[in-house]
């Protein structure tokens, strides 16, 4: 499971004393281990799919911080969320091309934009950007 293999990535960090990946796996953590208590709430288990949405939101958030970092000159920070959103992105799957989802769009019978996103939301959920998606049905 994507869990155990963030914790032994936690703990190898700890034991490099390496800060910067310490931090990210700490913040990563007490996300998954919050949507565990909310999922546990509703009766539902914790499951990669929602992980993988995690380190998603947690890499567009790691990004805004990055660019306001930017802004003020701060390239210190920068260098670090950068090697941050790079540990993050190992944790994804391999990302959909925009020809594979607009061959996926081309195979479905009904190209409505609520049935389409329904459709990759349940097939493909962590596989592809869901902006993208509609950016390219739209365009079709």
């Amino acid at each position: 499971m994507l869990y155990n293999e963030i914790k032994q990535a936690n703990i190898q960090a700890m034991k490099d004393k390496d800060t910067v990946a310490r931090s990210f796996y700490s913040v990563l953590l007490n996300k998954i281990k919050l949507r565990e208590i909310d999922k546990r709430t509703s009766g539902d288990e914790l499951v990669d799919g929602d992980i993988v949405n995690i380190v998603q939101k947690t890499i567009k958030e790691l990004e805004e911080e990055k660019e306001n970092y930017a802004k003020v000159g701060n390239a210190e920070e920068v260098e670090k969320i950068t090697k941050q959103i790079t540990i993050a992105e190992k944790y994804l799957p391999k990302q959909m091309s925009e020809e594979e989802i607009k061959e996926e769009i081309l195979a479905l019978a009904d190209r409505s934009i609520p049935n389409v996103m329904k459709h990759f939301k349940a097939n493909f959920n962590g596989q592809c950007d869901m902006k993208k998606v509609q950016e390219i049905l739209k365009g079709l």
